[in-house]
């Protein structure tokens, strides 16, 4: 039996504008259970993607910005580049990864972890129509994993014994 993304979706989740400020978005985070909150414009559209590891190289925690053209450090002119604006905005549209990794509606479970294990994230979005109808996460997958691994339990137990 193939499972299909929808099958153990969670619809219940939190999402984020892009004018938001940083602070609300780092309050939902620590709020919820999700690792990532999908930023949906005016129309309910996914148009970019905040998650934790966003959050890492913020100036507030003293911590340098990723190490990236080792000849820009060498001259000296990293002082402007994305990566040290991404450190000082306070709005979520600047932060965000403006192309999120997501899985269609009909995709199958299976589709759905080769995405996880491809990019190494723990959480997909399932959009339809540009818009997110839920996600699901290696916590959604483990349910279900219970879930099934109780059913085999039961059904080795009611059996044939000898």
């Amino acid at each position: 039996m193939i499972m299909l993304a929808t099958d153990v979706v969670r619809t219940s989740f939190a999402t984020i504008k892009p004018n938001a400020p940083v602070l609300e978005a780092v309050q939902l985070l620590l709020e919820t259970d999700q690792r990532f909150l999908p930023v949906i414009n005016d129309n309910g559209d996914l148009v970019g993607m905040l998650s934790e590891g966003d959050f890492l190289h913020r100036d507030e925690l003293g911590i340098n910005p990723p190490s990236g053209n080792w000849l820009e450090a060498l001259l000296g002119i990293d002082e402007n580049n994305p990566e040290r604006q991404r450190m000082h905005t306070l709005r979520v549209g600047a932060l965000m990864s403006p192309t999120p990794i997501t899985v269609d509606v009909d995709a199958s479970l299976d589709d759905v972890v080769a995405q996880m294990d491809i990019y190494n994230i723990v959480q997909v979005p399932v959009v339809s129509a540009g818009s997110v109808i839920g996600i699901v996460s290696r916590r959604e997958l483990l349910a279900t994993l219970a879930l099934r691994l109780s059913e085999e339990t039961a059904k080795d137990s009611t059996g044939p014994h000898s």
